[in-house]
């Protein structure tokens, strides 16, 4: 019996259909010290990819750097890199900005003004925010699926030290985003100052585990070959964790590794390796945390739902921005559905009407994702609308 736990704030009105408009992204003022290197357009439309070659600026015949490109309607956000997020557009100080913002409902030209880039900062120190209870357990941990190295985060709840307790085990991708500012590219999520709080109001305590993402982000998260990005390597990361990750977790601290104290989370193409990572390996892993997940890059995954949602009794919180663009919130809803339909599955669904695809929101709804995924029951079908 599936249970379906949906929770939809005032969802507001969107345009529908597929009708695509013509977007020029117009480069106005910008730094000239770096003015041989290549400008990107990154945001909610490409998967936020600093490096898409799809979306780099060239010069036209008004020797001004632009790129077109088509849009459904609906509200976007972007950033213009140098290819890497270590280079992205900043204040003039060095200060990181908001998301530029637009809504299209017809054919739109913006004009973008770059301050300053991020690089230009580098000797700056950023103030670290992860609390005592976060360490850097390895900063090259080796992947033997894939020949790379990744740094690898731990969190430990207080008390774990002075105690004998096993621990359920969260395993988070972006793992420079989840708990300190100063390494994350647009916010950290406050994990362990979310859990801190949580847990000293009686909630149960966990271990965290926050694996960096790298170079091949796109690829490692993605379980299917995708024209814009490549390759996809995510059976090879999910085996790395599975295979590799997991046991040495379970050899060096004191966990619950059975599937009901497994948990798995991440957001954007996080949140595709997230699911696929709850289908394939559902003896593995018993919860999972989907937040605002890219499903447009995986065109495989409503099949693989299909065929393997039976095998599934899990917990599933899924959160989706309707600011993130109507097709997103349409893709997360029509998996969560068929998983539903075809599943034992304890599905949590958040729809919010002003929610937006960054870590702020993520951030907001983690709270509610982690108390509702260690909670008992569950048994029913809750609708609130605002």
């Amino acid at each position: 019996m599936k249970c379906i736990l949906c929770f939809a704030i005032s969802l507001l009105g969107y345009i529908a259909g597929e009708a695509q408009f013509t977007v020029r992204f117009k480069l106005g003022k910008y730094p000239l010290q770096h003015a041989q290197d290549s400008i990107f357009i990154a945001g909610n439309f490409n998967d936020w990819n600093p490096h898409n070659t799809a979306y780099v600026l060239s010069q036209g015949d008004e020797s001004i750097l632009s790129i077109y490109t088509k849009l459904p309607a609906g509200e976007y956000e972007f950033k213009c890199t140098r290819g890497n997020w270590k280079k992205v557009e900043c204040q003039a100080h060095g200060i990181e900005i908001e998301n530029h913002e637009f809504e299209i409902y017809s054919d739109t030209t913006i004009e973008i003004n770059v301050d300053a880039w991020k690089d230009d900062f580098a000797g700056v120190s950023r103030r670290h925010t992860a609390g005592k209870q976060v360490h850097v357990m390895d900063t090259a941990f080796y992947m033997p699926q894939l020949n790379r190295y990744r740094r690898i985060w731990i969190y430990l709840p207080e008390g774990y030290a002075a105690s004998q307790k096993h621990y359920p085990v969260l395993y988070m991708q972006d793992g420079q985003n989840i708990f300190d500012a100063a390494t994350s590219a647009f916010g950290e999520w406050g994990v362990d100052e979310c859990l801190d709080s949580l847990i000293r109001l009686g909630k149960q305590a966990s271990i965290v585990v926050g694996i960096d993402n790298g170079p091949q982000r796109l690829n490692e998260y993605n379980p299917y070959d995708f024209q814009n990005f490549g390759k996809g390597e995510a059976d090879q990361y999910l085996a790395f964790i599975t295979e590799t990750l997991k046991p040495f977790i379970d050899r060096q601290y004191r966990t619950l590794p059975n599937k009901e104290n497994t948990l798995i989370a991440g957001s954007s193409m996080g949140a595709v390796f997230t699911y696929y990572a709850m289908l394939k390996q559902p003896g593995v892993f018993g919860k999972a945390g989907i937040f605002s997940p890219s499903f447009w890059t995986a065109p495989g995954i409503k099949l693989l739902t299909d065929s393997l949602a039976l095998k599934n009794n899990g917990k599933f919180f899924f959160y989706i921005g309707q600011r993130e663009g109507e097709s997103y919130v349409q893709d997360m809803q029509e998996l969560q559905e068929s998983l539903g339909e075809r599943s034992a599955a304890q599905i949590y669904s958040v729809v919010d009407a002003k929610g937006k695809h960054n870590e702020k929101a993520w951030r907001k709804w983690f709270p509610e994702f982690y108390r509702w995924i260690m909670a008992d029951g569950f048994n029913y079908v809750i609708k609130v609308e605002e």
